[in-house]
């Protein structure tokens, strides 16, 4: 297994399927990193939708979206459910953001997340356009998450 990402280092590229439900449509495609190079992304590991703290997490960067998207990022969740499920888990909850399937955590793997019994830990990676890792948040089991707020202070600013 890979090991986490320091500051400054540069992110590899990866491609996902994921969807993003705009009103009552949700939209299917793969995402890359690469596609994102130029602007801030802000990546969102999460081991499981509609579990209760994954649930108040996403929420918490939907509600802030806008507050995220004014200093330039674009947010994207990923966790090891389908599409099938980010898709309801989206619905129920009328999440924002895209949700990004890693379903044989070979991205959480690459990040050095990946963990038996939840498959991976929560994180939070900000990588600036150039694509280097610019502010990252680890958890060892997983119950906290940095608020909307403290991701929009750490994208303050920045410019790739």
């Amino acid at each position: 297994m890979a090991s986490i990402p320091e500051i400054g280092d540069i992110v590899g590229d990866f491609c996902l399927p994921g969807g993003h439900l705009d009103g009552e449509t949700f939209h299917r495609r793969d995402y890359t990193l690469c596609e994102q190079r130029g602007k801030p992304l802000v990546l969102v590991f999460y081991p499981g939708d509609n579990t209760p703290v994954c649930t108040a997490q996403l929420c918490s960067y939907s509600d802030g979206i806008d507050q995220l998207q004014s200093a330039g990022a674009t947010v994207w969740g990923i966790s090891p459910q389908g599409l099938d499920s980010h898709e309801k888990f989206a619905r129920n909850r009328r999440l924002s953001m895209p949700l990004l399937s890693d379903e044989e955590r070979v991205v959480a793997k690459s990040f050095g997340i990946s963990a038996p019994l939840i498959g991976l830990r929560r994180s939070v990676f900000i990588v600036n356009g150039h694509g280097r890792l610019h502010w990252k948040h680890v958890t060892a089991i997983g119950a906290s998450y940095p608020p909307a707020v403290t991701l929009s202070t750490h994208l303050a600013g920045l410019t790739g």
